[in-house]
């Protein structure tokens, strides 16, 4: 889970993706312009910034461009434009931010851009929490324990194992009972696969969103556990 700043005029924009990124289980927070993104922004470093170009106070680019003089650009910027040229898609990149994305977004394009920017952001911050080791240091060995640590088996990493994709389910009940117990089972399977997104979850299953989070409601499924599960 992310969180995600979202810098749109447009409301209908910002609600699309505020919905769509909130599926994915991060946390999104809106702004409608310029002003309220540095506020946003001195709050709280975002993972990951959505950024439209054209606004009514500030333009994305020139806001871009304070960021990354101020030294405010640790985190990945996807800029988003249904009007802006090669040109200032180029000047964007070149500035520093991470892609461009041409309005109207389709989601694919979105939940990948999102995805590439994130998986970047969190090889920086590994990177960036590497430390090298003390110079001149050894562990030091007992003479009593160096034949035990010879003969320690190396560890096991510890696996946590979810939902079964085989499970049994008792027949012995009402046809009604039987059947909703099946495809609670079935949903659970695929929300904890999916690391909580009901946006894959939906494609898998062949179900339109809304049908499925209706679907989710009735048989009891906790939509909280496979993002928990995605910590």
């Amino acid at each position: 889970m992310a969180n995600i700043l979202v810098v749109d005029d447009e409301l209908g924009i910002r609600d699309l993706l505020f919905e769509i990124l909130n599926d994915e289980g991060h946390n999104v927070e809106l702004a409608e312009n310029a002003s309220e993104a540095r506020a946003a922004r001195q709050r709280a470093r975002p993972d990951l910034v959505l950024l439209d170009i054209w606004m009514p106070d500030t333009d994305g680019v020139t806001l871009l461009k304070e960021w990354s003089a101020a030294n405010l650009l640790g985190m990945p910027v996807i800029m988003m434009s249904g009007h802006a040229t090669i040109d200032t898609a180029v000047e964007a990149t070149r500035i520093g931010a991470f892609a461009f994305l041409e309005k109207p977004i389709t989601m694919q394009k979105l939940l990948k851009s999102v995805e590439q920017g994130l998986a970047r952001e969190d090889a920086r911050r590994a990177a960036a929490a590497v430390v090298p080791p003390a110079q001149g240091f050894a562990p030091v060995v007992t003479s009593g324990s160096a034949g035990l640590l010879a003969a320690l088996p190396p560890a096991s990493p510890v696996i946590e194992t979810g939902p079964q994709a085989s499970q049994s389910f008792d027949l012995d009940r009402p046809l009604r009972e039987a059947r909703d117990g099946f495809e609670k089972a079935y949903f659970e399977y695929h929300l904890a696969m999916e690391n909580g997104s009901m946006t894959r979850v939906a494609e898998k299953t062949g179900l339109e969103r809304t049908h499925l989070y209706r679907k989710l409601k009735q048989l009891g499924v906790d939509l909280s556990r496979g993002r928990r599960n995605a910590l």
